[in-house]
């Protein structure tokens, strides 16, 4: 099959190329100087010459907190134009496979925990990232909204926060597991005496490895259309990627201080803004499915931080954008 992975320099493209390098298969890709997709034409043309049968859309902007509250017009309006482009560009060049990939931040703030596929739009998202949360549930709606008019296979897969290979490190920009890994590493080998982490400590998060889930994608676009329309509907047709399991950020923090050697204090700054008070995603569909994740975060923070200070070592770039 020749797949197309949109994205596939980033975190989660990276993985799941490499669970495709494992099977036979035809593998497209561009970097963002040779396509960028938030332009119209060039991602049509390219589709047009390149006629792949399936398109796994992993690209996007990324980022944490800070991130999210400094560039949210670039978050909206990046990951609104590329799945846009991307998805409408797919069926006019009549490719009927798609998965798009989106966030568990579409789910309302307060939605119930944890949350079930069927809490999309039933309240007010987290402000503190609802342009990125607002540009992924349009992925959503614009694939279930071709499906239901042209009759197209497009799926998507929501998953929980992702950590791994491949990630962006950088103290401010990042994600909260990267940012703190990052952060204790240096503090560690400064022989810093604390850590101050925003926020009071008490939000849970739940953690997944990018390579559980590159193979939950697969899994997912493996599956008999019959039956992942069975387990979805017309208008509902993402489905949740986890572990079923959360922490909270101050035992994430104390985890990450003993992988990277950190010996000081860890404190709070309870004036900075918490996010979400917990996001913990019911994963039933998959389980039922026959699908669960298999890194522990334990395992998966060691793995993670091995690869850190390997790329650290050899020099190599790690996404501090």
């Amino acid at each position: 099959m020749r797949i197309f992975i949109a994205g596939h320099q980033g975190m989660v493209g990276s993985a799941v190329q490499r669970q495709l390098a494992i099977g036979e298969h035809d593998l497209v890709t561009a970097s963002r100087g040779q396509l960028d997709l938030t332009d119209q034409t060039a991602v049509r043309d390219f589709l047009r010459r390149e006629r792949p049968d399936m398109v796994i859309l992993a690209a996007a902007r990324v980022g944490g907190i800070m991130a999210n509250a400094t560039y949210p017009a670039q978050f909206i309006y990046e990951n609104l134009m590329i799945a846009a482009n991307v998805t409408h560009q797919s069926h006019a060049a009549g490719i009927e496979k798609l998965l798009f990939l989106g966030s568990s931040c579409i789910y309302p703030r307060n939605a119930a925990q944890p949350m079930a596929e069927t809490a999309l739009l039933t309240g007010p998202l987290e402000p503190t990232n609802e342009p990125y949360a607002l540009a992924k549930i349009a992925g959503i709606k614009l694939c279930e909204s071709y499906n239901r008019q042209y009759g197209t296979d497009y799926r998507a897969i929501m998953p929980t926060n992702l950590y791994g290979p491949g990630d962006n490190f950088h103290p401010q920009n990042a994600h909260v597991l990267p940012a703190l890994m990052h952060r204790f590493h240096a503090a560690a080998a400064a022989g810093d005496d604390t850590v101050t982490i925003w926020g009071d400590g008490t939000p849970r998060r739940e953690f997944l490895h990018v390579d559980d889930l590159a193979r939950a994608a697969l899994f997912v676009m493996a599956l008999d259309k019959a039956r992942y329309d069975a387990a979805t509907t017309p208008t509902q047709i993402h489905i949740n990627i986890g572990t079923g399991t959360d922490i909270t950020i101050a035992e994430l923090a104390a985890l990450i201080a003993r992988t990277t050697g950190f010996k000081g204090r860890i404190a709070f700054d309870p004036s900075k803004p918490n996010g979400t008070p917990r996001k913990l995603l019911d994963v039933q569909t998959m389980a039922d499915l026959g699908w669960r994740a298999q890194i522990s975060l334990h395992d998966g923070i060691a793995q993670t931080y091995d690869w850190y200070t390997a790329q650290l070592q050899s020099g190599q770039p790690l996404n501090s954008r």
